[in-house]
């Protein structure tokens, strides 16, 4: 009876530990795709055409800022096992070429994402689409310098265990976006009225604002001054950054390849009308924001890993792990379960458009289905984060969404491989194969590691 009752109170004191990390990380990650899910809304108020750019727009630079985002995410697990082990000093230096890399990154993928028109043409975009997804895209590509280097600060407070920070300026900077689309979307006060491109120039404006409220918050609050991030300047160190991409660089890629499956076919489906790529948008939208909370969850077990193993506990590392992933599948059934019952209203809320409607509400059934995978999948990841263990996930990753789930989904959809084709629910219904078998082979992979890590202590 003891055991039990010890092993329950360990459970609720780890389960306490991980959602104090999480719950202000689900708190700026819905903020975050809430700012997505209002530019879908107010595009959609104004036309399928505008809705239709703002969706090709996000199927463009959603995954190039992930990709980005996830390099500079090494910086959490180095910074999480450094503050483990009481090694404060090490910080600094460590995030001021963090901080590099983010510039470097962030400016590279601005570019990228200025000059993405021959993607759009390659995909065989609706040639009257490309113009307003492009000033979308340019105006959003403005912002990448500074999300880039916000991101940075927020890993290195999230590696601390300060993740408040992140959520405060994720709800302002929800707030912020809200007044800003309704300036440039609308035309008001003297501004012209630019439908779905202006939702890009308040992202952009919103990325500022966000970096400028992180570095006021490093600069003065306390917890942060051990560490004095900005109390010297470092050049850029060429062997600290090659240690950085030897983490982050997997990490961008595993995160890129599964958030690019849902824009290739985004991009494939293009073609086939406004209606079908908003109807997919609209599911896509919704399963976003409902993929946060384990994605938060991931996150936060990424910290609690790299504490614990930082703080020469490898057993309590597993034991973290566990508790996330088993918190992640309690989360699935209560999101499977509401998706199923409540999709069509969850549709019209984006539209009033029956056809969009009947479309989306279709696809939830398969985001309903992915959504035990997909908690596994991305809660099991974030562990291995925390492990710094991303190379072997990089290429498990890759094979199950480009190896198994795109060719699957693209055989039931598009091609006679397997028959008449089904459109937009066969590849949905690839995404679902390919996240079983990314959560399959990930979980083995934890369970792996941590047996290693126990072992070699």
């Amino acid at each position: 009876m003891n055991t039990v009752q010890s092993k329950t109170q360990r459970i609720g004191h780890e389960l306490r530990a991980l959602l104090g990390l999480a719950v202000p990380i689900i708190i700026a990650q819905l903020a975050h795709t809430a700012m997505g899910f209002v530019d879908t809304l107010m595009a959609g108020r104004v036309s399928a055409a505008d809705l239709a750019a703002v969706a090709l727009g996000n199927s463009l630079w959603v995954p190039l800022f992930l990709l980005m985002t996830g390099v500079l995410l090494a910086t959490t697990p180095k910074v999480a096992v450094r503050f483990g082990a009481g090694e404060h000093a090490s910080i600094g230096p460590l995030v001021r070429q963090a901080l590099w890399l983010a510039l470097l990154t962030g400016g590279l993928c601005g570019l990228l994402l200025w000059h993405s028109e021959p993607v759009l043409r390659l995909m065989g975009v609706d040639a009257a689409l490309i113009p307003p997804t492009m000033g979308y895209l340019q105006a959003v590509a403005c912002g990448f310098p500074a999300v880039a280097l916000y991101h940075v600060l927020r890993c290195f407070s999230d590696g601390l265990g300060h993740t408040r920070p992140a959520m405060v300026l994720g709800i302002l900077g929800l707030l912020l976006n809200i007044p800003l689309n309704y300036l440039f979307i609308y035309g008001k006060l003297g501004l012209p009225a630019m439908g779905g491109v202006g939702c890009g120039w308040a992202t952009g404006l919103v990325m500022w604002a966000m970096l400028l409220g992180m570095l006021w918050w490093v600069c003065w609050a306390p917890y942060y001054r051990a560490c004095q991030v900005f109390q010297r300047y470092d050049g850029l160190q060429l062997a600290v950054q090659k240690r950085l991409l030897a983490v982050g660089l997997p990490i961008g890629i595993a995160i890129f390849a599964e958030a690019s499956i849902f824009s290739v076919i985004a991009l494939l489906i293009g073609g086939l009308g406004a209606e079908v790529v908003a109807g997919h948008q609209i599911a896509l939208n919704f399963s976003s924001m409902v993929f946060m909370i384990p994605y938060s969850l991931g996150m936060a077990a990424t910290v609690r890993v790299g504490q614990t193993l930082g703080a020469g506990q490898p057993r309590a590392a597993r034991f973290a792990a566990g508790v996330a992933m088993a918190s992640a599948l309690a989360y699935a059934c209560l999101s499977a379960s509401s998706m199923l019952w409540l999709r069509e209203s969850i549709a019209a809320l984006y539209t009033h458009d029956a056809a969009v409607i009947s479309l989306a509400a279709s696809l939830m059934v398969y985001t309903a289905l992915f959504q035990f995978s997909d908690a596994i999948q991305v809660t099991a990841a974030g562990a291995l984060r925390g492990y710094q263990d991303t190379r072997v996930t990089m290429l498990l990753t890759l094979f199950a969404y480009w190896g198994i789930g795109l060719p699957v989904g693209y055989g039931l959809g598009l091609s006679h491989w397997f028959g008449t084709p089904s459109g937009p629910a066969g590849l949905w219904q690839g995404l679902v194969v390919g996240l079983t078998c990314a959560a399959l082979m990930l979980g083995i992979r934890l369970a792996r590691s941590a047996r290693r890590q126990i072992r070699n202590a």
